[in-house]
């Protein structure tokens, strides 16, 4: 019986673990959600043009603060700096995040999509 118990402690621990990984994002899965889901709008080149802003380097950055990009006055005043909670907010729901924002953007409803585009945007930043 102590063998089935420790075979099954361990068995949720490496579980849980995966969890953790999973929760953590992976940049090379969000830079094939990017392409699909983002790039028709937004670059990922610094200084890059399109419908909306470059997000090359919005990681860690407050909103609004990318130059050469004429924000919403609700995204000017959101106050938010992009982050993983606020990333994971917005993305899930823009319109719901930032009201008035210019983005047209239903969301992502995939958590780990997410989670992906966001580890993929923390990769791209400062670069």
């Amino acid at each position: 019986m102590k063998f089935r118990l420790t075979l099954f402690t361990a068995v949720l621990a490496g579980m849980a673990g995966f969890g953790v990984a999973h929760a953590a994002g992976s940049a090379s899965a969000g830079q094939s959600v990017y392409a699909s889901q983002c790039a028709l709008c937004h670059s990922n080149q610094p200084g890059g043009v399109g419908i909306g802003p470059s997000l090359a380097d919005v990681y860690g950055k407050p909103a609004a603060s990318q130059p050469n990009y004429d924000y919403s006055p609700a995204m000017k005043n959101a106050h938010l700096t992009w982050n993983d909670a606020t990333l994971d907010k917005f993305l899930a729901a823009p319109q719901a995040t930032v009201p008035g924002t210019k983005m047209p953007f239903a969301g992502l409803t995939d958590a780990g999509q997410r989670a992906d585009v966001i580890a993929y945007l923390a990769s791209i930043a400062n670069k």
